[in-house]
């Protein structure tokens, strides 16, 4: 059963945001699996799609891949202030990432598994313990020698400073420093992704008993693979993107849509109101 067009709260649900609100309150081992698409309307572009950024600029995913970072610096230096001047640093939580916040205080999820590197899921008050960010996060800085973390802010503070590719400042000994190249602690492609958390996001998708993609397109591997190891392990599967995904004939019910609008009469219909006075306090 698939739901096209809007449909949030404020309107009467189509069929299949109804089902897909009977299955999830019928759900008590709820794996959620978000994708670029949940943090559209907080003001980050998505990647893939007619929008996205790989979309309209090819170049930025050579920027994303990890050979071209670690070998040449002017890809260093244009990823660097590329990173600057991310709206990310801006972007609040939206409907979206509070009505999966809800669905954690009912205690029905199981594990969050996110593609996305934006942290919103953490932002908005969902348990970090609770998070598997399967792509890294840009709230992080790694060194690629030596491996040691830093927050991000500290390092851009250096980039505004006129560092247009800074090295890692981590002490060897004496004076000396690592002077590693430093990269967002995200996975670029060609690199691994970690293998404790692929591991902890398969089996939380072979146990659950609902899995809930949102905001994906389900083409990227591994990720996208929790979806039919959860379906062979017999969890009903929902999923709610404003495109067709690649998964959309093994679903149980599928709703298209404004994810900002639809999760919510889908998780807590409750949210629109509540979400933005938890944001905002009172009027």
């Amino acid at each position: 059963m698939t739901a096209d067009g809007p449909g949030g709260p404020a309107t009467r649900p189509h069929p299949a945001v109804a089902t897909a609100r009977r299955l999830l309150e019928a759900s008590s081992r709820v794996v959620v699996l978000t994708g670029a698409g949940i943090s559209t309307d907080s003001g980050i572009p998505d990647f893939r799609g007619p929008s996205g950024v790989f979309t309209k600029n090819p170049e930025a995913q050579k920027l994303a891949t990890l050979q071209v970072y670690m070998s040449d610096p002017e890809a260093r230096r244009r990823s660097w202030r590329n990173r600057l001047e991310s709206p990310t640093w801006n972007a609040q939580p939206n409907e979206g990432h509070l009505a999966l916040v809800q669905l954690e205080r009912r205690g029905a999820l199981d594990t969050l598994v996110t593609q996305n590197i934006d942290g919103l899921h953490q932002a908005a008050g969902t348990d970090p313990a609770r998070v598997v960010e399967i792509h890294g996060t840009m709230r992080e800085v790694t060194c690629m020698t030596c491996g040691a973390r830093t927050p991000m802010p500290d390092v851009l503070d250096r980039v505004k400073a006129g560092e247009d590719d800074p090295s890692c400042l981590e002490a060897k000994g004496g004076n000396d420093v690592c002077g590693g190249i430093l990269k967002s602690a995200t996975i670029s492609f060609g690199q691994n992704l970690v293998s404790a958390d692929l591991e902890r996001a398969e089996q939380a998708a072979s146990h659950c008993d609902l899995l809930l993609a949102i905001g994906s397109s389900l083409s990227v591997y591994p990720a996208a693979g929790l979806v039919p190891t959860a379906h062979l392990s017999g969890a009903k599967i929902v999923i709610v993107n404003a495109e067709r995904t690649d998964y959309d004939s093994i679903a149980d019910v599928v709703v298209r849509g404004p994810i900002s609008e639809m999760l919510p009469g889908i998780v807590a219909p409750e949210i629109g109101a509540l979400g933005l006075a938890e944001r905002h306090g009172p009027a």
